[in-house]
């Protein structure tokens, strides 16, 4: 069980504040078919380690899709950074994940053709990098994750922690805002998913805002404060006690 106390917003800066935001699926007809979110009001500081936890179909994934402009809310707000994104267009959307905001996800999603260096470099491809910037960054970050000897491999000669690390090595290339962590242990052994948390524990001390889903308590635990969503609604908003705002 995580412990902590009912967190309210003070004053610190917020990166994201999402107001009465609600997702819907529809059927062609035109009727609701899923309510995923029904309502959520969220601030997010800058800085801070937020997980995000809740049963299948709470409404986890759908929360993570809209934080990261992967989606837009049926309706409601979502300002990121002061910007109100809700209503964007897809290009524009597209334009603020490459700058602002890097993924990692529980499957990888690296190019297996790629070697690791050049996995790493495309995000700042598509956002028009020089190459041989491109190069110098990819190669200052993964050796920030410790791959720095294994820069000409491909994905499939690294083990499953080395390629999540490839991962966030990719994610943090555009010196992103925030990271969004989709169960990034979850298709790895238990001790080296305690390696990745340890490098997540060690970005977010760097002053990185995280936002992670996961439905295991014991990395829920490495976060600061811990959102519970049930049936599309926040069910609980928990900071520990060690980590409050003064």
């Amino acid at each position: 069980m995580v412990s902590g106390v009912a967190y309210h917003p003070r004053m610190a800066e917020a990166m994201i504040q999402l107001r009465n935001v609600h997702r819907e699926y529809h059927r062609p007809d035109g009727s609701v078919a899923v309510a995923a979110l029904r309502g959520i009001d969220l601030d997010i500081e800058r800085g801070r380690y937020l997980g995000i936890m809740g049963q299948s179909g709470s409404g986890k994934s759908t929360l993570m899709n809209l934080l990261g402009c992967l989606d837009r809310p049926t309706r409601g707000r979502y300002l990121l950074e002061g910007e109100d994104v809700s209503e964007h267009d897809d290009e524009k959307l597209s334009g603020i994940r490459g700058r602002r905001i890097g993924f990692i996800f529980q499957s990888f999603h690296l190019i297996p053709e790629l070697t690791v260096l050049d996995n790493v470099e495309v995000p700042l491809f598509y956002q028009g990098v020089h190459r041989l910037k491109r190069h110098a960054r990819a190669r200052a970050v993964l050796d920030r994750v410790g791959l720095s000897d294994r820069l000409d491999h491909r994905p499939n000669q690294l083990s499953g922690g080395q390629q999540q690390r490839v991962a966030i090595a990719r994610a943090l290339v555009g010196d992103p805002s925030l990271l969004l962590a989709d169960e990034p242990t979850g298709n790895l052994d238990t001790a080296t998913g305690e390696s990745i948390l340890d490098l997540l524990d060690a970005l977010h001390g760097e002053g990185r805002t995280i936002v992670m889903v996961t439905h295991d308590e014991n990395m829920a635990e490495r976060c600061e404060r811990i959102v519970t969503l049930r049936d599309g609604l926040i069910e609980s908003d928990v900071m520990k006690q060690a980590n409050r705002v003064p």
